[in-house]
């Protein structure tokens, strides 16, 4: 297959093997173990037209075009999402640049919502360049993205102030696409789950609900580059994020809570991707800036229903 080329199998270790476990490394290494049952339990196969999700949420993909196009080029990708056939049982949104927002919500189809691709942290006033949540709102956008990599390895926010932006939006009734991923040293050095969970319960510690947040798992190394996580990999850190909710938030939330996978997702890879159990969906960044192979991404959801 295409993509296996595109694949990085040599990162495979998430937590490197030590002599002496402290007490959260136990833990982790119970969830590594955990995992390796949950892939194995998730072998079988299910019974016809079941969706093979860990999850009791709806598939879920999102379009962040980032600082990307011009009005000539929104205009014609609005168009060709506008005539495209999507699945149904999927909730789709894409992310338009800020100074496009209008444009996108006037002219898109309802089927598709809009997100904005960041928010400031309260009420708006005296903050130079930046967007509130209620002028987000005011645009008829439901969601938000917070957390990208690039805003917190380039601009330089930090788990914190991202926890507290979350908490501020979801408090205003905006949805937020909450995106965690470890740098690849940090993979390198067996670091996936430290990195993982300590930006997770910056969430966890902020925000009042969990019902309009979706968690992206966007390893950085993998954003951009046209390297992709293996299924297996995408699935192992899913698995350990949903056993971390479980454990630290509610069995509940663990269920309800989509977690979707990012990094270099494109229309040759997705479906194998979405074969996975706990893999709820995507957040695609350049593949969403072409409608029809997005729409491609989006329609990954059939291969969630397996045939006996």
């Amino acid at each position: 297959m295409a993509m296996v080329s595109t694949y990085c199998p040599q990162f495979s270790g998430l937590r490197r093997s030590c002599p002496k476990l402290d007490n959260s490394q136990s833990q982790c290494f119970v969830q590594h173990i955990n995992s390796q049952l949950r892939l194995s339990s998730s072998s079988r196969k299910p019974c016809r037209a079941v969706v093979a999700m860990a999850g009791s949420g709806k598939f879920f993909v999102g379009g962040n075009w980032k600082c990307n196009g011009t009005k000539d080029s929104i205009t014609k990708l609005v168009s060709d999402l506008n005539s495209a056939k999507l699945e149904s049982d999927v909730d789709v949104v894409v992310a338009p640049p800020f100074v496009y927002l209008d444009l996108v919500k006037a002219s898109l189809t309802d089927r598709i919502e809009v997100s904005a691709q960041n928010s400031w942290v309260g009420k708006g006033g005296a903050f130079t360049g930046e967007i509130s949540v209620e002028q987000i709102k005011d645009l008829g956008c439901k969601w938000v993205i917070l957390g990208h990599s690039e805003r917190r390895h380039i601009i330089g926010e930090d788990d914190q102030f991202i926890g507290k932006k979350a908490a501020y939006a979801l408090s205003e009734g905006l949805g937020v696409i909450a995106c965690i991923g470890e740098l690849l040293e940090e993979r390198e050095a067996g670091k996936t789950f430290d990195v993982c969970f300590q930006q997770l319960k910056a969430f966890a510690d902020a925000v009042p609900s969990w019902d309009n947040i979706v968690i992206a798992y966007e390893p950085v190394w993998a954003i951009g580059t046209g390297k992709v996580a293996t299924p297996e990999q995408a699935q192992e850190v899913h698995v350990a994020l949903r056993d971390w909710l479980k454990k630290n938030v509610s069995e509940e939330v663990a269920s309800k809570t989509r977690i979707i996978y990012g990094g270099s997702v494109n229309g040759g890879n997705c479906v194998e991707l979405a074969k996975k159990e706990d893999i709820d969906g995507f957040l695609v960044g350049g593949a969403s800036l072409k409608g029809p192979e997005f729409a491609t991404i989006v329609n990954s959801v059939t291969a969630k229903k397996v045939a006996a």
